[in-house]
């Protein structure tokens, strides 16, 4: 089997640097270059350039753990290219997701906040019970992550969120947190929490409250070498796809 030529974006941020490991330690992977804002931060047994258009040669798949900021310039070289690309970076906009569906009616495409077949399971049970639970469960999410993350909520509470409030119609409103002396909670309401602090990897609990009981399901990440594990997984399926925009549904069959 030829070994998937492959380009990270965000090559020397952690998740890069932990993507790129399992790259180099794949028989299925050939790691070709790294894209990075500061090309030279680490020794690399990989060229790594501050722009793409650096290299000359083919390349099979884009993964990116980049920043957001990043996205247009990464979007335009993949569909010059034709490349298939995974996109995991969080902190997206309503136009950044315009510009990845645009993108993907010319390549395959798949962006997902949270690559773990765990969180994506997760997601599946919300979209098919939410609906159930929606009568007399008020709903919270709470997500932990490390000090150094920058964005809050993180885009995983966003689509947990996001799924729970399409299965009921689009009709709750997002509570990012409470502060005051008047925080009596709304009936429509799915309250969002976030808490940063050392070396959390990720932890994200779905919380249903009722008069009578309270249902929590929760996902804990022990390692970020889960995400980069689950992000190659998912992009041996991503690169045998037409082009069009996937979500971790359409790799799992969720």
């Amino acid at each position: 089997m030829t070994p998937i030529k492959t380009v990270v974006y965000g090559a020397n941020g952690k998740m890069g640097q932990i993507l790129c490991r399992h790259l180099l330690e794949s028989q299925e992977f050939e790691l070709v270059f790294g894209v990075d804002k500061d090309p030279t931060k680490y020794e690399n047994q990989f060229p790594v350039f501050k722009n793409a258009y650096e290299f000359q040669g083919e390349i099979d798949l884009i993964i990116d753990f980049s920043h957001y900021s990043n996205l247009e310039a990464l979007i335009e070289y993949a569909t010059e290219k034709k490349v298939p690309t995974v996109i995991a970076t969080t902190g997206l906009t309503e136009n950044h997701m315009d510009l990845i569906k645009r993108a993907a009616k010319k390549i395959p495409l798949l962006y997902s906040p949270n690559m773990s077949l765990g969180i994506n399971i997760l997601n599946s049970i919300l979209r098919q019970y939410s609906r159930v639970l929606s009568d007399g469960f008020d709903v919270e999410i709470v997500e932990k992550h490390h000090n150094k993350k920058i964005d809050a909520p993180s885009g995983t509470a966003y689509l947990l969120a996001n799924t729970i409030n399409q299965a009921l119609d689009d009709s709750m409103e997002f509570n990012f947190g409470r502060v005051g002396t008047d925080c009596l909670r709304n009936e429509n309401e799915i309250g969002i929490h976030t808490v940063r602090g050392g070396s959390i990897s990720g932890e994200h609990t779905v919380i249903f409250a009722g008069e009578q009981e309270i249902i929590e399901i929760k996902h804990t990440a022990l390692s970020k070498d889960l995400f980069a594990h689950d992000a190659l997984r998912a992009s041996k399926v991503l690169v045998k796809k037409p082009k069009g925009y996937y979500t971790m549904d359409d790799i799992y069959n969720l």
